[in-house]
């Protein structure tokens, strides 16, 4: 009875579709992307960081580089650190 049913609503044309899966590889791209917007919003806002922001202005730049952030990175792009250079 039940495959006689899901038959007949293949064939009937005035059936509205009530449910639209979205893939979850969409939602994880529009969360990463209104992240990276929020992100970018709040460093172009702060004061802060003005040395590191002259490396890297733009978050969505930096996050494609693969950087091994060690302390002697933060040290060099900070300006923070015992360094003599």
């Amino acid at each position: 009875m039940a495959d006689q049913q899901a038959k007949e609503a293949t064939r009937n044309k005035n059936i509205e579709e009530c449910y639209k899966k979205i893939p979850k590889s969409v939602v994880i791209s529009e969360q990463k992307e209104q992240s990276v917007n929020w992100w970018q919003r709040e460093w172009t806002e702060t004061t802060k960081g003005a040395i590191t922001k002259a490396f890297f202005p733009k978050i969505e730049d930096r996050l494609k580089f693969r950087l091994n952030v060690t302390p002697n990175f933060t040290a060099i792009v900070t300006r923070h650190g015992n360094i003599k250079a």
